[in-house]
């Protein structure tokens, strides 16, 4: 289920000296690879084939937490009764 123009696009690298390649920037961003993004590289026919997953639900969470202020431990329960109170709020303020 590639687009054709993806196809289009073919770039050399180089290996380095601990057995890694660069993922070129038009390959990135035509899969929409993202830095911390895991992907899959398979052996077919003599090739390396290079897939992006169809969804990382590890790292939309990971991006997720990062984006809040965590600081430190939650208790669920006080968290469920906080969550409890404030849609009593709403509910209430729309009335």
């Amino acid at each position: 289920m590639y687009n054709q123009w993806l196809y289009l696009i073919r770039e050399v690298m180089k290996v380095g000296p601990k057995g890694q390649v660069v993922i070129p920037r038009a390959i990135r961003k035509a899969l929409k690879i993202e830095p911390g993004m895991k992907v899959t590289i398979t052996l077919e026919d003599n090739k390396a084939v290079l897939e992006k997953p169809a969804f990382d639900a590890v790292a939309v969470f990971e991006r997720a937490a990062k984006s809040i202020n965590y600081n430190g431990p939650i208790d669920p329960h006080a968290a469920y009764d906080e969550e409890l109170e404030e849609r009593s709020r709403r509910a209430i303020s729309r009335r």
